[in-house]
């Protein structure tokens, strides 16, 4: 089994459409990590775990299920990278592989030196994009291969009917 721990706020603060949404709508940003990060999971089969720090809020942990992926609140005093750390320790087995999202030079090596791997939050992006991008493709074989008439057409003369049929030249 693999594990997905994730900076949340380090992947926020790295992603550009995020980066932009937190200046409008911080608890937007959040959600929209959290539907990505289901996307992610539900895609490749890997338990996501996202960590955002709480170190100046006051009260303990707090951990939800959102869309199938846990959010942790790191409690009072307890930064996400202490948490990430502490998890990645009491996760790791010889039937689970953890892999650590963050941007956090200082972190990736501490991670890997208690056996997690480690992925930058720009990998994390360029591999969400593929997954977005391999999903939008499926989509579209499928639409493509649902309108399909009883006459075997070749793609280009069925989307040439279909733009003809929506009055597109």
């Amino acid at each position: 089994m693999d594990i997905l721990l994730v900076d949340g706020y380090n992947m926020i603060g790295a992603w550009p459409q995020l980066q932009k949404l937190k200046n409008v709508d911080f608890a937007g940003a959040r959600s929209l990590l959290i539907e990505k990060m289901a996307e992610y999971q539900a895609y490749t089969g890997w338990k996501v775990i996202i960590v955002f720090d709480a170190y100046k809020v006051p009260g303990g942990i707090k951990i939800t299920s959102r869309h199938f992926v846990d959010v942790i609140y790191t409690k009072e005093n307890e930064t996400a990278d202490e948490r990430i750390e502490k998890m990645a320790v009491a996760l790791n087995d010889v039937r689970t592989q953890i892999h650590v999202a963050t941007s956090d030079a200082t972190e990736q090596w501490t991670i890997f030196g208690k056996g997690a791997l480690r992925k930058s939050a720009r990998e994390l992006l360029i591999e969400l994009e593929n997954i977005e991008k391999n999903i939008s493709d499926k989509l579209e074989q499928e639409r493509f291969a649902n309108h399909r008439g009883k006459i075997s057409l070749s793609r280009d003369v069925a989307e040439t009917f279909e733009k003809w049929r929506r009055g597109r030249q």
